[in-house]
């Protein structure tokens, strides 16, 4: 049997953690984090880090263990990732990788897509225009040079906006027309094993992880945080809603409010860019591990 890495994909608040567990645990074996904002040490509440329990069930990798400082792209992940899975696959034939970030889960298992170069004028201007004009101006710009990727993209991510933006801006052609170009053999297979449920289920569950997350404390830890809120990793649904109401812009029941809309459009952004995978098994949230560990070896043929 070939070495193979199980993805464990699907939309926020679906249970991938939960599963990844019980599927390392079948296998002995190990998970990797596949959940950007999971890495930071700073972060906890907010990008639902798995508990102290769940942590101590399996080993986990990539989880809180840099700094909201420290610079850390997908590139220094990819190349960590692959040293990490050359060491595990001495030990295991099957390792686990679980998160919601899909650039990161696709750079590990297909290498990162190329793009052109981009002259540092084209970033600056457009940097300058989101300062002057805000997320918005960014996002319908986008729309229009990019509807592909427009439904694909972190909205509320403005790197990831300006990103595409200066490359369509470099080469004339949409950002996504330069994605999955550069795919890369692995020396193990990947298994895709998708996490489902009807949308009003994922959106009920997304509703109660928010809740979950304020009577956690996340209005502290946000506001701890509150000084960073400049850094990138800070950028993202859960705390950017926050400092709105530490801001005094919003109210407080506004800014759950808003997380809990910016987090239902994420889910929705990440099934969509899920649904392209062919190559996803796709089962029922509330489906036994039993008969999804038997699906799971009847695909890897040990059965």
């Amino acid at each position: 049997m070939k070495k193979t890495l199980i993805a464990v994909v699907g939309p926020t608040a679906i249970g991938k953690t939960s599963w990844a567990i019980q599927l390392a645990r079948h296998f002995n074996t190990e998970i990797i984090s596949t959940d950007s904002r999971q890495f930071y040490k700073e972060m906890t509440i907010g990008t639902a880090v798995p508990s102290e329990e769940e942590l101590a069930e399996a080993p986990h990798h990539f989880i809180q263990h840099i700094s909201i400082s420290e610079p850390w792209t997908v590139g220094d992940f990819e190349r960590a990732a692959l040293k990490l899975l050359q060491d595990l696959f001495l030990q295991h034939k099957v390792v686990i990788a679980a998160g919601g970030s899909g650039l990161y889960l696709r750079t590990l298992a297909e290498g990162l897509d190329e793009f052109p170069k981009v002259p540092p004028a084209i970033r600056q201007s457009l940097n300058a225009e989101f300062k002057l004009k805000g997320l918005t101006y960014l996002q319908e710009l986008l729309q229009n040079a990019d509807p592909k990727y427009y439904q694909e993209v972190d909205l509320q991510n403005p790197h990831r906006l300006i990103r595409a933006l200066e490359v369509f801006k470099a080469s004339g052609q949409p950002y996504s027309a330069y994605l999955g170009k550069n795919l890369i053999k692995r020396p193990f297979n990947v298994l895709y094993l998708g996490i489902g449920a009807e949308r009003e289920e994922v959106y009920h569950r997304i509703d109660k992880r928010v809740d979950r997350m304020m009577e956690a404390g996340l209005l502290n830890e946000a506001r701890e945080l509150f000084k960073f809120k400049g850094l990138k990793a800070l950028e993202t649904v859960g705390y950017q809603e926050i400092f709105q109401f530490l801001e005094g812009k919003w109210d407080l029941e506004r800014a759950v409010s808003e997380i809990k809309k910016n987090t239902r459009r994420y889910a929705k952004r990440q099934l969509t860019w899920l649904r392209k995978n062919d190559a996803i098994i796709w089962i029922d949230h509330q489906e036994s591990i039993g008969k999804v560990i038997d699906k799971i070896e009847n695909e890897l043929g040990i059965k």
